[in-house]
């Protein structure tokens, strides 16, 4: 039975009636709604397949006044403060079939109470998958390049997001202090965050020689870019890891989550650099005239389905005098230089850059890798 909701004066009400009255009237909207006076009491219903707004305003309502508002169409319904100040613990952007109610304070001011826990939204861009992780469907898109990320559904978004790898520290000179340190790797940054419209993703650069690697962001998060590598009397850096010592000790990572600390080369002349610190391991200390190898990166698989995607390893420090670079670690870690230029991290790993090494003149290191963000929403 119909409401007899609201009642009118001398109104004599049935048993059925009076049943009815927990049932509340349906305000149903298709277009952006300004509510007025007799929203009260009532469900203000949104239907709509593209983006609405509910707005309030001021001087309409007083304290006490509670209105219910919910959302059924595909659109974003999106609770406006026109004139009036309205607060929330959650989100005012309703997704389809998310609501609320609406409790007035004052005339002027409102808090919505939202009764439904945000889902997943949909978005757009990048490249596109679909995967399965501990039996749950979902879209992934990974994004190697800068770019953007369309959001066609408001909601949650799962992110991961890799910086970019440190650049490797230039050679000394032989016979006075030890070859480039490796480069460190980037931070791994895994988190979820609420999106309600289009946002830009930004995919860090891996650092050039001696500089560190570039965050790679989307909308809050963020992956630190890795340390750079020591250059004789030029202090290795912190980063997502931290850069290989040359002729000191390794640097720290910025913060203890992100990575690990950069080998050690050593102060006595003609001796290779420290390995850049890794997302799993230190960087290693150098070995006589051989480069420190880089420290070892991590799997992403556990995010990205099973497909073994490992990252931000460190890179290697550079070997002097005809002696070895130090191995890249596993993960995009560039190899350092010796006889040979160092080798750049692995494009889209995050992974540091090689030290420079010297064999009767100097070579070159290596710029560190770019970084790369997935981000996937159920389906």
């Amino acid at each position: 039975m119909t409401t007899p909701f609201p009642f009118v004066s001398g109104a004599v009400l049935t048993a059925a009636q009076l049943n009815a009255i927990t049932t509340l009237p349906v305000n149903a909207q298709t277009a952006n709604y300004t509510l007025v006076v007799g929203d009260v009491g009532k469900r203000v219903q949104m239907t709509n397949a593209g983006s609405t707004t509910i707005t309030v305003d001021t001087g309409i309502f007083a304290a006490g006044d509670t209105i219910w508002i919910q959302n059924v169409g595909a659109g974003t319904c999106t609770i406006t403060a026109g004139t009036a100040t309205v607060g929330t613990a959650s989100s005012l952007a309703l997704a389809q079939y998310g609501g609320g109610t609406l409790v007035f304070q004052s005339a002027s001011a409102a808090t919505f109470f939202s009764q439904q826990s945000s889902s997943y939204g949909t978005a757009t861009g990048g490249t596109s998958s679909s995967i399965t992780v501990s039996g749950v469907n979902y879209t992934m898109l990974a994004f190697t390049a800068t770019g953007t990320l369309t959001v066609t559904k408001a909601g949650l978004f799962d992110c991961l997001i890799v910086g970019g790898g440190g650049g490797g520290g230039i050679s000394a000179g032989a016979g006075t202090a030890t070859m480039g340190g490796g480069g460190g790797a980037g931070a791994v940054a895994i988190g979820t965050v609420y999106l309600t419209a289009t946002t830009a993703v930004t995919i860090g650069s891996g650092g050039a020689t001696s500089a560190l690697g570039n965050p790679s962001t989307v909308f809050i998060g963020a992956g630190t870019g890795g340390g750079y590598g020591g250059s004789g009397t030029v202090s290795p850096s912190v980063g997502g890891s931290g850069g290989g010592g040359s002729g000191v000790a390794g640097a720290a990572p910025l913060n203890a989550s992100f990575g690990f600390t950069g080998g050690t080369g050593t102060s006595t002349g003609n001796h290779g650099g420290g390995g850049g610190g890794g997302a799993s391991a230190v960087g290693a200390n150098n070995s006589t005239t051989t480069g420190g190898a880089g420290g070892a990166g991590v799997s992403l698989s556990t995010f990205t389905g099973g497909t073994v995607v490992t990252s931000v390893g460190g890179g290697g420090g550079g070997g002097s005098l005809n002696a070895a670079g130090g191995a890249g670690g596993t993960g995009g870690g560039g190899t350092g230089g010796g006889s040979v230029a160092g080798v750049a991290g692995t494009v889209n790993t995050g992974g540091g850059g090689g030290g420079g090494g010297y064999t009767g003149g100097y070579n070159a290191p290596a710029a560190g890798g770019s970084g790369i963000i997935y981000i996937r929403f159920k389906i």
